[in-house]
């Protein structure tokens, strides 16, 4: 029989631990498969809570895996500590403030609290087993370079989730509730055009440009927008202009174009005609293009059996407790908002805004109206290789949106520790309901086999494409 409220209080009991690792993370954030520190830290923790550790994953130097128990269903917790570039902020204060006085990376999804939260609700879970003596495996794993380095598709690929029953995760928010599965899948690719290089008022004739056929590659694109589903995106970035000088014919340039759509399918659809419109440019400037995959990652896949059984968690549990102090904190981040940022928070939780609740007091109900557009993330990938549920919870004012100093900002703030010892209690709840219920745990793999059969998943990271691995930074003496 589930004692759901003994679980609770074993989180509670380690949290001061996890609040710790969220700050020392908050205090070290680098960015994508750079997460050296962050990675450490997490490493020595799960070391220090008993866990067998396994690191460099999938051939990635800040990837890992935790593992508690012996035999049994296998019950994957996921967590990530990598940051944003540009986004460092000073701690509690309430303007653009860079954090020691410098521009830098800063967690600005919240993902110095999203990996410490997943890893309480491991431990506590292990507790919670060993002191029921119920059989099962608890898994933490310590996924890198999701803003942008698709490291979960690479981890995929690798087989890291093979033996898996069930993976569970969450993400910091602005709310509370089961996330509704619906992101866009989504493939980065280099776009580079070679030429000629020659004086541009001496010889303009002479010259065959990059940077014409980038130009012109944007316009194609841009042209196309008008022709694809309304959900699917396409940006780009110019990565090299080909140079400063404005009297030469810029003979090589890159752009990045990001095609997003929302499912595999039709990906892999809009990429051929991206391709095609690079091939044109080419054609028209006289140049040669070359094209490299750099990250992909797949769309989410609803199991609609783990999401009855978080929302369950949920709705038992209620939304975290904060107080007078939370709540002002939460006033003056507000401020430096707009009434729309506010306003779009409630329509995502389903409900209708209020202006007068600065912090999410309610669940969202698990079905409610999918409003405006999505990102992508590489749980996507993992979604399509287990059973996959994911939780939002509140650590930031409503109308907070991510990537901005605003979530870095709130961080460290005691409203964002209580947010993260939530979601612990979200996620081991949920487990803890798989395993006590093996009926549940059943039913999800088979929904999950059924559509697979239907639509089998292809792998959006050629074979070919390797982790962009980076160097660990050694201080300087």
């Amino acid at each position: 029989m589930q004692n759901t409220d003994r679980i609770w209080d074993i989180v509670e009991g380690h949290g001061p631990d996890f609040t710790a690792l969220s700050d020392k993370v908050f205090d070290t954030p680098e960015i994508a498969y750079t997460e050296y520190a962050s990675a450490d830290a997490h490493a020595a923790q799960l070391e220090a809570s008993g866990f067998r550790l396994t690191r460099g994953l999938a051939g990635i130097p800040t990837a890992m895996m935790g593992e508690a128990g012996e035999e049994g269903p296998v019950i994957a917790i996921l967590g990530e500590y990598d940051a944003l570039p540009e986004l460092g902020q000073e701690a509690g204060v309430v303007e653009p403030s860079p954090a020691g006085g410098k521009v830098g990376p800063g967690h600005g999804c919240g993902h110095n609290l999203f990996g410490a939260a997943s890893m309480l609700a491991a431990v506590a879970l292990r507790d919670y087993l060993a002191e029921s003596g119920i059989k099962a495996r608890v898994r933490y794993y310590g996924c890198p370079a999701e803003e942008g380095g698709a490291a979960k598709t690479f981890m995929v690929r690798a087989g890291c989730f093979d033996d898996v029953d069930a993976a569970i995760t969450w993400h910091p928010s602005s709310l509370n509730g089961v996330d509704d599965a619906i992101s866009l899948a989504n493939s980065r690719i280099d776009y580079t055009f070679t030429g000629r290089s020659a004086h541009a008022a001496a010889a303009p004739e002479l010259g065959r440009s990059g940077l014409d056929a980038v130009e012109l590659m944007n316009i194609g694109v841009n042209y196309m927008r008008e022709h694809m589903p309304d959900s699917a995106r396409v940006h780009y970035a110019y990565l090299d202009a080909g140079g400063v000088a404005p009297n030469v014919v810029q003979a090589k340039a890159t752009v990045r174009q990001l095609v997003r759509a929302s499912d595999l399918a039709t990906l892999q659809d809009l990429i051929a005609r991206v391709d095609k419109i690079a091939q044109g440019a080419a054609l028209m400037t006289e140049t040669q293009v070359t094209r490299k995959v750099v990250s992909g990652v797949s769309n989410l896949l609803e199991n609609r059996v783990l999401s009855e059984t978080m929302q369950a968690a949920f709705d038992r549990l209620g939304a975290p407790e904060f107080d007078a102090e939370d709540r002002a904190f939460a006033e003056k981040i507000r401020a430096t908002l707009t009434p729309g940022h506010i306003a779009a928070s409630f329509k995502k939780m389903g409900a209708a805004p209020r202006m007068d609740l600065p912090l999410a007091d309610f669940v969202a109900p698990l079905v409610r109206p999918h409003v405006g557009g999505e990102g992508s993330t590489d749980v996507g990938d993992v979604s399509w290789a287990v059973p996959t549920v994911q939780a939002r919870v509140s650590t930031c004012a409503v109308g907070t949106p991510l990537h901005t100093w605003q979530m870095t900002a709130q961080g460290k703030s005691p409203m964002a520790h209580k947010g993260m010892i939530h979601a612990a209690k979200v996620m081991a709840s949920t487990a803890q309901a798989l395993i006590e219920k093996p009926e549940l745990l059943k039913a999800a793999k088979e929904a999950h086999a059924t559509y697979l059969s239907a639509n089998p998943y292809t792998c959006p990271m050629p074979d070919e494409v390797q982790p962009p691995l980076q160097p660990r930074k050694v201080a300087a003496e």
